[in-house]
């Protein structure tokens, strides 16, 4: 559900590696108050049951491609995100992501001739040391704290799997198009234009039949709708946050908001 780095790990992840306890004992969880990899990130996956709540801070789109993923946009250009400080922090109070709370964790299949899921871990992400503050492992058995990992590992699954269900839905409907913003600040001699990303046509949306709508509404795909097309409103604020930040671009230079997601 991510922007796919050269090595085809999604967005973070540098490796993955099988949790043992034969292996792994030893290893404990750092307890963070930032996110550094955050800093440069301007667009996180986000499942549809985050919705409500992350349409109240980003403007939810959907990447390009075969497979849209929805995306919560931190910044409208590639490596600017306005809400992360330097130092990894927020700025003001936000809601994060469930993909960034996953990090390093994460379900993989390691044999792909099986189903089954394995937990991992990206052991070049510093969060899993010898020094840190969590047990994984009780003995070779796991912890608590590796046991509420596994946990909302499994619940993100779950989730990624029904948002893909609900991005074929859209599909199915034929009612997502490439989308475009023009932002015009003031001053500037042409507006800045973001593309490179899909959003939901109202006017298609409009000419759905009564019987469609209905149950788009019964099965809650059309309060889904509704979230993302309110929170694109978002996008200028955004962009006035890049530009109080000093992080707007130049206008021959204004990039997709999340063309390579």
């Amino acid at each position: 559900m991510a922007t796919q780095p050269p090595s085809n790990l999604p967005l973070f992840y540098k490796t993955l590696q099988p949790l043992a306890g034969s292996l792994h004992g030893h290893l404990k969880a750092k307890n963070l108050d930032s996110a550094p990899h955050l800093v440069n990130t301007h667009a996180i996956p986000l499942t549809i049951e985050e919705f409500a709540i992350a349409q109240r801070y980003y403007p939810i789109i959907f990447s390009s491609g075969e497979m849209p993923v929805p995306l919560a946009l931190m910044g409208l250009n590639e490596g600017v995100n306005v809400f992360i400080g330097d130092d990894g922090k927020p700025l003001h109070p936000i809601y994060i992501p469930a993909y960034v709370r996953r990090y390093p964790y994460m379900l993989a299949r390691i044999d792909q001739t099986k189903d089954e899921l394995t937990l991992c871990f990206d052991s070049e992400s510093g969060l899993v040391t010898e020094d840190g503050d969590r047990p994984l492992f009780d003995g070779e058995q796991p912890s608590e704290t590796l046991t509420q990992v596994l946990k909302f590992c499994e619940e993100f699954e779950i989730a990624a799997q029904r948002t893909q269900a609900f991005v074929k839905e859209l599909q199915a409907l034929d009612i997502l198009i490439d989308g475009e913003v023009a932002i015009q600040p003031e001053g500037a001699p042409q507006p800045f234009l973001y593309r490179g990303f899909q959003m939901v046509d109202e006017q298609k949306l409009k000419d759905l039949d009564a019987e469609t709508v209905h149950k788009l509404n019964q099965n809650g795909i059309l309060p889904l709708i509704m979230a993302h097309l309110f929170s694109l409103s978002i996008m200028r604020e955004l962009f006035a946050k890049q530009l109080e930040q000093g992080k707007a671009p130049e206008l021959a230079a204004a990039q997709p908001p999340a063309g390579n997601a």
